[in-house]
């Protein structure tokens, strides 16, 4: 590996270490074996590239959401939505989980703007890449419309998750009790 990729290994295991905040240049360089002027040289900032390694280790959980490939139902189904969030909280339960460093960046994102503007880049691309697990098909073929709709609405769910499971895991839902709550407001809307 070079140092761009040395760096970038390093800030994930600072970040799942020490978190956003508390994460130094310094502590980047040791961890990764390179020097202090590389950070600037291929990142521009330390903020850029700890954003770049969050973006990268919640891109690497779509293994995990899938589950080995074992999702049961339909594209589109309830069994289908219990699996995948399923597979989504049981990555919660981690220790060192990704999604409570989730958390603190959520928290500070007004404290560094040129954080959030990367990350707001990569939150729509998230909820286009969330989309095939729950609907089938490919990430390609995700329309804009499909995007702004049904891949935000994942992404909404997924932040109350990781909120309710940063904080409260004990009672935090299941995958069973959001696809009942989803039924009811499926048959609430329909009139049942």
């Amino acid at each position: 590996m070079g140092h761009r990729e040395d760096l970038l290994e390093g800030a994930k295991r600072c970040l799942l270490a020490k978190g956003f905040l508390r994460t130094t240049a310094r502590d980047i360089v040791k961890e990764s074996g390179t020097n202090l002027a590389s950070i600037g040289y291929h990142y521009g900032s330390k903020d850029a590239l700890l954003a770049q390694a969050y973006v990268e280790m919640v891109e690497g959980m779509s293994d995990a959401f899938e589950g080995g490939g074992e999702l049961r139902g339909e594209p589109g189904s309830l069994e289908r939505f219990t699996d995948v969030w399923a597979n989504i909280i049981a990555t919660m339960r981690e220790p060192g989980s990704l999604w409570r460093l989730s958390m603190e960046i959520v928290a500070m994102g007004d404290q560094l703007p040129e954080v959030r503007e990367h990350l707001v880049r990569a939150q729509r691309e998230a909820a286009r890449g969330i989309l095939p697990l729950f609907q089938g098909g490919y990430e390609d073929d995700v329309t804009d419309e499909q995007v702004d709709t049904l891949g935000y609405f994942y992404l909404t769910v997924m932040m109350g998750l990781m909120a309710q499971w940063s904080f409260d895991p004990e009672h935090a839902p299941e995958a069973e009790q959001l696809a009942a709550g989803l039924r009811r407001v499926i048959e609430a809307a329909e009139g049942k």
